[in-house]
């Protein structure tokens, strides 16, 4: 499923040393969810065209539609004004899309309290954190009768966009074409904290001044940051995770990937920090619920914050996903699925604590797998090589040209080359996929802080409150934490390394294993699970209430992780160069790229802050004497049914109101339950649970997957083939209706119905 879960990124190396240290910075800080959002977040922006495309491609910036795109959308069917889809003084559409946790996914506010809708991969993080053996939301679904039985969410926020600005001139008013990379980062860090603090309001917003067009242009996002974020609906897996991992990615689909939570402000309409005081929040704008339906080439607009695209990824970095970064992924990430499927099929108390992160990561894996089909069947290489070729034509036709872009192809091959006589992409995928598929690797990272806290001399009152927040950490690792899994997943990651990387690169900690191990991994795992301090709460606590230096730096588990993050820090610091000479040719490559094409308009790539995507909803053909309608029904469901198959159990109440076909006034035209459609708009990771609306601003569905044909796109729009995936809102107001009986949140909601 898209997206939100865990992004389907396409990734081209291009990390310099300041991400790295960022990077390296979040390891510590965030749970593996959030790692694997962020590694993704990390590694890749580029430049996508409009010009000559259809106007379905293409993730648009609010603020530019009026000049941009608002003809192109009156003409497929859009009725709102400019005003009423961006303003910043008046409400309008943006001022009910929401960025949930940072950017993870989407979500839209459905009511006059508070009320969002997303999708059910998007809080299953938090379904999972409320679920024991006791209450397994995961499997019954959970539905609060009353603001008082929703259920708070530490750490969850959901963030309003307040106002964007171009501030290109600012930032790049000191930058000299005379500087490294470097240098030239250093001067812009330090105007885009001037920037950022000028539009705080001391600290009332949140403000972020992002990169676009591989640094050539910059704007500022001033953010509303809401804190007390609460479940409220949610339907069960069986219904809103339907099909599992065998239809992820796929159509035909019969999902319900939804779930439902509010946004609550202190009593005086502000964001607040949890309370029982809070209030749901009064927004400026909810959206309005369409049960007309919908129908072919109708006009559809998604709204929400699709978080990486790489659309101008060039030729060589198509080689290196192909040969060395997706295999990597696919290799290791497949083996540490295998590990954790077996493990929770054994047990439902594994089940539920690994749920959402074997969940996050298994579309991840997926969707590898999925975009290396895809640029090899659509031929993204050679359509790459087409573009540069035109690039370098449009240089050697001028001097002047020569003199600035003249090195730029040869600098992209050179430093790919680089990358692999260096190993560069297949060590960091290993090295980052082995962190966030292994608690125990995350771990010693996370709280090695406390060396520092010791090495400080605190004694007494003054040290137990610095270690006060490790006692914390301890009871968020270890409570989605099942020790004989993680031994496995543990020593599953070292022999894969062992395998994938040269003996002479690989980690110091090797030559421990080797010898005094004799090279067993799975012996040495072993070790390290019966004396680590980090491998169980009761030793971990027991550390912290007696800590000491000496112990955290001989512990196993803590000197494996060191080892192998010392190793991921040189190769980075020996790329150092490397990575300068790749981000300063992508800079003026898409520099000269909109140069070369001067009519053309160009759309900034996804990363992660508020755009805009219309197309229609659209059948398609995925191959020779293939067809896929735009729409599954409710008998599909039925069809796909299998008791033994976890993926395809239908809850026994929806089979029975789908066999009465008690489907109330969520019926369509011709009294069938539509469960998804399709629509020919540009999402990618981040767009899930984003509203997809009519030519009225009025909600019709939810976005929730792309198709598989099209698992390039992130690479590659594909007109032809590439699809959103989408769930009816008949469908979910259904479920909510007629399966939870939640009427109290319908009551909340207001409908619309202008078609028939």
């Amino acid at each position: 499923m898209i997206l939100g879960r865990s992004n389907c990124y396409a990734v081209e190396v291009r990390t310099g040393r300041k991400e790295m240290n960022s990077l390296n910075h979040n390891y510590k800080t965030l749970s593996m969810r959030k790692l694997l959002f962020t590694l993704m977040m990390l590694v890749s922006l580029s430049l996508g065209m409009r010009a000559g495309n259809p106007p379905d491609e293409g993730m648009w910036l609010p603020m530019f539609v009026e000049r941009l795109n608002y003809t192109d959308m009156q003409e497929m069917g859009l009725k709102l004004s400019p005003q009423e889809i961006y303003d910043i003084n008046n409400a309008s559409l943006k001022d009910a899309i929401v960025s949930l946790g940072g950017g993870f996914c989407t979500a839209e506010v459905v009511s006059p309290k508070g009320l969002l809708f997303t999708n059910h991969h998007c809080a299953y993080d938090a379904i999972q954190k409320h679920s024991s053996i006791e209450h397994d939301y995961l499997t019954d679904g959970f539905w609060a009768r009353s603001l008082e039985e929703e259920l708070p969410n530490e750490g969850l926020t959901a963030s309003f966009l307040v106002k964007m600005d171009d501030v290109t001139k600012f930032v790049l008013e000191k930058v000299k074409p005379e500087m490294s990379e470097s240098e030239r980062s250093a001067t812009i860090s330090k105007v885009i904290e001037i920037l950022k603090d000028e539009a705080s309001e001391n600290g009332r917003y949140e403000v972020a001044v992002r990169s676009f067009y591989n640094g050539n242009e910059y704007y500022r996002f001033v953010y509303e940051v809401y804190k007390d974020v609460r479940l409220v609906g949610a339907p069960p897996s069986a219904i809103g995770k339907f099909g599992g991992d065998t239809d992820n990615w796929m159509w035909p689909r019969h999902t319900g990937d939804f779930s439902i939570l509010r946004i609550y402000s202190g009593p005086d309409g502000k964001p607040a920090e949890y309370s029982k005081e809070n209030i749901p929040l009064k927004p400026k704008h909810f959206l309005k619920i369409s049960v007309d339906g919908v129908e072919r080439e109708d006009f559809a607009m998604i709204w929400g914050y699709p978080g990486s695209t790489d659309r101008y990824r060039t030729s060589h970095g198509i080689q290196a996903t192909l040969n060395d970064i997706n295999p990597a992924i696919i290799k290791v990430g497949g083996r540490i699925l295998e590990i954790m499927k077996a493990d929770m099929d054994k047990s439902d108390e594994v089940r539920i604590k690994y749920a959402s992160n074997y969940a996050g990561l298994a579309n991840f894996w997926k969707n590898k797998i999925g975009e290396s089909r895809g640029l090899k069947r659509l031929d993204v290489y050679e359509k790459k090589k087409a573009i540069e070729d035109h690039f370098s034509n449009w240089v050697n036709a001028d001097e002047s040209r020569r003199e600035v872009y003249g090195n730029v192809l040869q600098d992209l091959t050179d430093a790919y080359a680089q990358y692999a006589e260096m190993n560069y992409n297949k060590r960091l995928w290993n090295f980052q996929l082995s962190l966030f598929g292994s608690q125990m690797m995350q771990f010693p990272l996370q709280t090695q802080g406390i060396i520092n806290i010791l090495k400080s001399g605190q004694k007494g009152e003054e040290l137990k409150a610095s270690l006060a927040p490790f006692y914390a950490m301890g009871e968020e690792q270890f409570k989605n934490y099942n020790a004989p899994t993680e031994e496995k997943i543990f020593a599953a990651i070292l022999e894969m390394y062992r395998q994938d990387i040269p003996a002479d690169e690989l980690p110091d900690i090797y030559n421990l294993i080797d010898k005094k191990y004799k090279g067993d991994v799975n012996l040495f795992a072993r070790k390290v699970f019966e004396t680590s301090v980090l491998t169980t709460p009761e030793k971990y606590n027991a550390f912290l209430a007696k800590p000491s230096i000496k112990v955290f730096e001989k512990d196993l588990a803590y000197k494996t992780t060191n080892s192998f993050y010392n190793a991921f820090m040189t190769q980075n610091m020996n790329a150092g160069p490397v990575n300068e000479k790749l981000r300063k040719a992508q800079r003026l490559f898409v520099d000269g790229l909109r140069k070369a094409n001067p009519d053309k308009v160009y759309y900034p790539d996804a990363n992660s802050t508020m755009r805009v995507t219309y197309g229609k909803v659209l059948d398609y053909y995925p191959a020779d004497a293939v067809h896929y309608d735009y729409v599954t029904y409710m008998e599909g469901i039925l069809e796909k049914e299998d008791p033994t198959n976890e993926e395809f159990i239908v809850p026994v109440k929806l089979k029975e109101l789908l066999e009465k076909k008690d489907f109330g006034k969520w019926a369509d035209k011709d009294g069938k339950l539509v469960v998804n459609f399709l629509s020919h708009n540009d999402i990618t990771g981040g767009n899930s649970g984003s509203p997809v609306l009519n030519g009225n601003g009025d909600l019709i569905g939810i976005a929730f997957d792309g198709n598989w044909e099209a698992m390039s796109g992130d690479i590659a729009f594909e007109p032809e083939l590439q699809r959103t995936i989408n769930v009816d809102i008949r469908y979910v107001m259904f479920i909510i209706d007629k399966y939870a009986e939640a009427h109290n949140l319908l009551d909340e909601m207001v409908f619309v119905k202008t078609r028939y």
